[in-house]
């Protein structure tokens, strides 16, 4: 059979666009003469739609939807279109609805399959919306009996993780009822490495039960989450026959009879993948957020040298704005420095001190803080001046304002909320420190970007005289250790300090995660890319004890 693989970007909530999309897809695969055009996982809403599903309008504007695609596909009487969306159960129990996949052939439904599994970790939470589908069937069209399945159904086995999640095996029970070939409609968010472990899920359902397996990924950046596509064909040994591009939209047309080659799968490096990640995961933010421009505070080092590339990558040197505000604190380097990465990427950027604003709080607080000697309070003072100069220039002229702490720091809680904690996206914040410099290398390894001295002077948050972030913090080859284990492991601080790091070190950083919980409550959405960030796949109360 000739199928083509859709793997595109949809808009949560924009249901109109995405079937604007999905019928320029289905024109470009009629061309191609496909008999069957797939689409990822909730294609039509876009994923994940989160509590719009609770909204009457919402759900009327998807059957709307579903009409339209009805009507779409009798102009293309020769092909049949698979895509997912959301059903209603038609029960009076229950959440009432389906995370569904519909199989749509000249203007009618022939086919529903609804999602088995309901993922409920990390930032799943599907059965807070949806009910679980019954057994799934298999459907035969143009002589391929197909066993379709969505996204989770395929990670039940224990190929999957260390341990299996569920006891029903959607994919197996597909394959015994005699499916020949089997489709899944995924949204798979990306984390580093995560392709890796996709594949190896892929590969041994097709080696387990000697089928053909298309899986078809979405792509594209909504809020926190950003979908990587990636999506493949293997025939029935787990071989690759056809592969789709990364952090890409791509409509291809593939042929089930087509044996794969021999091979591994075509891994991409990671920091490349993660570079790759965050360009479109800001790019789309920003986009369909309406903004058009960013501003950043540029202070001279490695964070905010990053994600200005970033976001000049994402968004066009002609679309980023850069501040530099200088305190007495701040090094000539400093400002120097930040000038050149400026001039390199050839954005605009301001130069505003914020001596005399300082100056102005001192005037204010001095009979108040009367006897007290000067220490982190002053020095927060600072970051919220810049924070509030931050914000201003994004009131007046529209600008997304872009926070630039990364996760290390956003773990310990070694930033200022209400300070450089201020913007709309957390660009870089579930990227560990030393992973930002490998991004850094990586900005730089055809012509140097971000200047040399960026690379190699001691971090320093330059709110008092000759300070660096190892005054206060571990040095970062040990923090960002313990911080994987504590975030990504969920491991205590005594089962860290079994692994040989140093227990004064450990106990200081979990302590210090904990204590700042508030902190990160109150953070602007973080981009994802590994296996745990903080924001929505994370939920530690605050007010709970140590531990």
């Amino acid at each position: 059979m000739q199928i083509a693989i859709a793997q595109l970007n949809s808009k949560i909530g924009d249901i109109t666009g995405n079937l604007q999309k999905a019928e320029k897809a289905i024109c470009e695969a009629c061309a191609n003469n496909s008999e069957l055009v797939v689409f990822p996982e909730m294609f039509i809403t876009g994923y994940p739609p989160l509590d719009l599903l609770h909204r009457k309008s919402f759900l009327k504007s998807i059957e709307k939807a579903v009409i339209a695609l009805k009507n779409i596909t009798k102009k293309f009487p020769d092909t049949a279109v698979l895509t997912g969306t959301v059903t209603k159960t038609g029960k009076d129990s229950g959440k009432g609805l389906y995370n569904s996949a519909i199989l749509v052939h000249n203007g009618e439904i022939l086919f529903t399959q609804n999602k088995v599994l309901l993922p409920t970790y990390d930032v799943f939470d599907e059965m807070r919306y949806f009910d679980s589908g019954k057994e799934p069937d298999i459907f035969e069209y143009k002589g391929e009996k197909l066993g379709i399945s969505i996204c989770e159904d395929a990670w039940a086995g224990r190929l999957a993780l260390d341990r299996k999640l569920y006891e029903t095996d959607p994919v197996k029970q597909l394959a015994n009822k005699g499916a020949t070939l089997l489709i899944n409609l995924s949204a798979s968010p990306f984390y580093m490495n995560k392709e890796k472990l996709r594949y190896k899920i892929i590969n041994g359902h097709a080696k387990e039960h000697n089928l053909p397996v298309i899986y078809v990924n979405s792509v594209g950046g909504n809020d926190e989450l950003i979908f990587d596509g990636q999506s493949l064909c293997v025939d029935g040994n787990g071989n690759i026959s056809s592969i789709l591009p990364a952090f890409e939209e791509c409509v291809k047309c593939i042929n089930t009879n087509k044996k794969g080659e021999p091979g591994s799968f075509p891994f991409h490096d990671t920091v490349f993948s993660v570079y790759q990640a965050l360009v479109l995961g800001l790019k789309d933010y920003t986009s369909k957020c309406g903004f058009f421009k960013v501003v950043l505070g540029l202070s001279g080092g490695i964070d905010s040298a990053v994600t200005a590339c970033l976001a000049v990558k994402a968004l066009g040197k002609e679309n980023v704005l850069g501040l530099l505000m200088p305190s007495p604190y701040s090094s000539d380097s400093s400002v120097n420095d930040s000038k050149a990465l400026a001039n390199n990427l050839g954005i605009e950027y301001k130069l505003v001190e914020i001596s005399n604003a300082m100056d102005a709080y001192d005037i204010i607080l001095s009979s108040h803080f009367a006897g007290k000697e000067k220490d982190t309070t002053e020095e927060n003072l600072q970051a919220r001046i810049r924070g509030n100069l931050l914000m201003a220039f994004s009131n007046k002229f529209g600008y997304m304002l872009l926070s630039t702490g990364n996760k290390s720091e956003m773990a310990v809680g070694y930033c200022t909320l209400y300070g450089d904690m201020s913007g709309g996206l957390a660009v870089i914040a579930d990227v560990p420190k030393l992973m930002v410099y490998e991004l850094a290398r990586f900005i730089n390894s055809e012509k140097t970007i971000i200047p040399e001295a960026i690379l190699t002077k001691p971090p320093s948050a330059e709110l008092r005289p000759d300070q660096t972030d190892q005054d206060t913090l571990p040095p970062y080859e040990i923090l960002d250790k313990i911080i994987h284990l504590a975030v990504d492991e969920d491991l205590s601080a005594e089962e860290i300090v079994k692994t040989g790091l140093p227990q004064k070190d450990v106990e200081w950083t979990v302590e210090t995660l904990h204590r700042n919980e508030y902190k990160r409550r109150q953070a602007p959405p973080v981009l994802k890319v590994t296996a745990r960030a903080f924001g929505m796949g994370r939920r530690i109360p605050i007010t709970a004890a140590s531990l």
